[in-house]
């Protein structure tokens, strides 16, 4: 039944063109699309949120998905337009259906899917848990979950549920008291990106830091293109997220705090890495609030930080590259941006599969380059660009080197916020890949 519906609805969207915009097949056959017809919210859904906990687990080289709890939670703050997902990026794809009709998609990265790339994963196997967040069903729905293959880039279909709106043992139980603070709202939050900053090792006595430090960020945010003209698409509000300790854990240095979201550095065995490895930690905490993006801040002075697609971002407040480094990894999480640095320390190995296109927006590995920035190169661009070296600055090209590869991956700008903490700022395919999915939330 599972490869029925996956064939069904990769043929139905592939010809029907009153519906299909743009199959987006990354030249593998991928069946991520664009979908242009729309989803009737009021018929399907409440204006409130459904919450799915999965439990991912296994090794690199297999993993399965079951599911966890269910809860109904306040409001949905999402674009009513905007239901069906027309990015098709992320490790993992999630599909709604009611009646056998298509009514919600979203793609989403988890760290359990980086973890598997690395070294440990090779001799033991693990699970994490990953929350999906949707509008609350009138109906039952079956909800599918499904991995990228690393071996063809294709969704495959690794678990099927449905979810019954009567059912009483959806969670509705409050789960905090957490207050969420308005720091700017331009309008309604459904037709606005709403970005939540959420305190992370702030006790109660430390609240007036926590707002000091997130309203900082969040105007270095509007100082940067394409962010900058593009303010008055966001509200922006703080979740007063109280813990026990201040500060985050720093294993290497055996400092363990008691905190709402349970961050850690050393992730991976790597001093900068800054996570959050139980994502139900986080789901928790902003079950109470409105959200399309979040940003936790972790109160430490330790560089360090991490962005993960569709998930959240994470940094450190007081260190002197706190900034930058909050923007680069909100990048991650909030447009699906890779990284373009190849010469840092990483866990990962062989994160890309050099036979395949990646789905991030501003990497390739020219196996499609036309899905990726092809269009705004010059006619007659020689790629890869040569010569590879700051000669280049402030020329959108090819250049090799990017996602934690030196050969075989290549970037479009020699230096760009995505690539390094010291540029000027994002590059044109970065801006224009944030540009699109503030579109997405909010036109």
């Amino acid at each position: 039944m599972k490869k029925f519906y996956f064939v069904l609805f990769t043929l139905l969207f592939a010809i029907l063109p009153a519906c299909n915009k743009e199959v987006k097949t990354s030249g593998n056959g991928t069946f991520s699309y664009n979908f242009e017809g729309k989803v009737d919210f009021n018929a399907n859904f409440t204006n409130e949120r459904l919450r799915i906990e999965f439990i991912l687990a296994g090794d690199a080289s297999n993993q399965k998905a079951y599911l966890g709890t269910v809860s109904r939670e306040p409001q949905w703050s999402g674009n009513p337009d905007s239901l069906i997902d027309p990015f098709g990026y992320g490790e993992y794809y999630f599909e709604a259906f009611e009646e056998g009709e298509l009514v919600f998609s979203t793609g989403f990265c988890s760290l359990f899917s980086e973890w598997r790339t690395t070294e440990e994963a090779s001799r033991v196997a693990k699970s994490m848990t990953h929350n999906v967040w949707m509008p609350f069903p009138k109906k039952p729905v079956k909800v599918v979950l499904y991995e990228r293959r690393r071996a063809d880039n294709v969704f495959q279909p690794m678990l099927e549920a449905v979810i019954d709106p009567a059912d009483k043992l959806i969670n509705t139980g409050r789960l905090n008291d957490f207050a969420v603070e308005p720091y700017m709202v331009n309008g309604d939050d459904a037709s606005k990106v709403d970005l939540l900053f959420v305190a992370e090792g702030y006790t109660a006595a430390e609240m007036e830091k926590f707002r000091k430090d997130a309203a900082r960020f969040a105007e270095y945010m509007f100082t940067l293109d394409p962010y900058k003209e593009r303010r008055g698409d966001f509200n922006i509000r703080f979740l007063l997220s109280c813990s026990r300790d201040s500060g985050v854990d720093i294993p290497q240095d055996d400092v363990w705090k008691s905190t709402v979201c349970e961050s850690n550095f050393y992730t991976f065995y790597i001093d900068r890495y800054l996570t959050i490895q139980d994502h139900s930690k986080i789901a928790e905490a902003v079950s109470g609030a409105p959200f399309d993006a979040l940003f936790i801040v972790a109160n430490c002075a330790k560089y360090g930080g991490g962005g993960i697609y569709n998930a959240y971002a994470l940094g450190t407040s007081d260190n002197d590259r706190s900034d930058p480094v909050f923007i680069h990894e909100f990048g991650h999480s909030f447009a699906g941006l890779a990284d373009e640095y190849f010469t840092s320390e990483v866990a990962y190995e062989d994160f890309y599969n050099l036979d395949l296109e990646p789905w991030e927006p501003n990497i390739t590995t020219l196996k499609d380059f036309g899905s990726k920035w092809a269009d705004m190169l010059p006619e007659g661009a020689v790629i890869p660009t040569e010569p590879n070296d700051s000669t280049q600055l402030g020329v959108l090209g090819v250049f090799e080197g990017g996602g934690y590869m030196a050969k075989g991956v290549y970037r479009p700008y020699f230096d760009c916020r995505m690539h390094h903490n010291n540029s000027e700022g994002f590059c044109p395919v970065c801006q224009r890949a944030i540009g699109r999915m503030i579109d997405f939330y909010t036109r």
